[in-house]
């Protein structure tokens, strides 16, 4: 078992966001986290990367429990990618500068072989003749690549993508979402939370629907997608449809 979350708890004062939430995510499994807004899905991916403590309850990586005080965070950080909605990048940074900032900074890589390593990313997705361009210069699904990159440049072990593609407009959505179907081609680990149910469908080897800050269910995406067990899960789904994002 590559990551697993045993029991996690997390309020932010009253309002309990996680809840005693289990989950376990193998190598090379592709896991869509999906539930309405205030479910837990951000702050779950956020607690993985020890970007928000858990109140209660452990999370392990590679069998070690990233979640202990002892841990070094930034030690951690190095195994686990996180892409977030809105980019991040650093505008006055060029998309070179902007994927090698952490190695050499952070993680004292040799900033030519960080450099090396970026363009080979680039490259492999079809950026590279953007190295020298500033953010502002790219498109928005351009820069959301870009940010898979940086989180990809260390070669984690788990890549966390949260809600990726929904800053993006509809027809720049296509460009992310097939880089994270050729990741999965690739064997890379992700958690992914999205409202692309139709995306889910085709990229996930499992569904996880939160619910109140639990995996209140959770299966192939055919059964959780097409034929769920739970209320809670069908309601939530025929909101999705009504919606069209199913």
């Amino acid at each position: 078992m590559l990551l697993e979350c045993t029991g996690v708890r997390k309020t932010f004062g009253p309002a309990v966001v996680l809840d005693g939430l289990d989950l376990a995510v193998d190598e090379h499994e592709v896991v869509a986290l999906i539930g309405a807004s205030g479910s837990g899905k951000s702050t779950l991916l956020r607690c993985v990367n020890l970007l928000t403590e858990i109140d209660d309850g452990t999370i392990t990586l590679d069998g070690e429990d990233i979640t202990d005080p002892r841990i070094d965070p930034d030690r951690v950080r190095q195994k686990i990618g996180l892409v977030f909605q809105s980019y991040n990048l650093f505008p006055h940074m060029t998309v070179l500068d902007n994927i090698t900032l952490a190695p050499v900074r952070v993680f004292r890589k040799p900033a030519a072989d960080a450099r090396e390593q970026a363009r080979e990313w680039l490259a492999r997705v079809g950026l590279l003749n953007h190295a020298g361009s500033y953010p502002d210069r790219l498109s928005g699904g351009q820069q959301q690549r870009v940010a898979i990159v940086r989180a990809l440049v260390n070669s984690p072990r788990l890549l966390l993508l949260d809600e990726v593609t929904s800053a993006l407009d509809p027809e720049l959505v296509g460009e992310v979402l097939t880089m994270i179907r050729d990741l999965k081609g690739e064997g890379v680990t992700m958690v992914l939370a999205t409202h692309e149910m139709g995306f889910a469908r085709q990229v996930a080897d499992r569904v996880a629907f939160l619910d109140n800050g639990r995996v209140l269910e959770q299966g192939p995406p055919e059964q959780v997608l097409g034929d769920p067990v739970e209320a809670r899960t069908r309601q939530f789904l025929a909101r999705i449809i009504e919606a069209g994002r199913l």
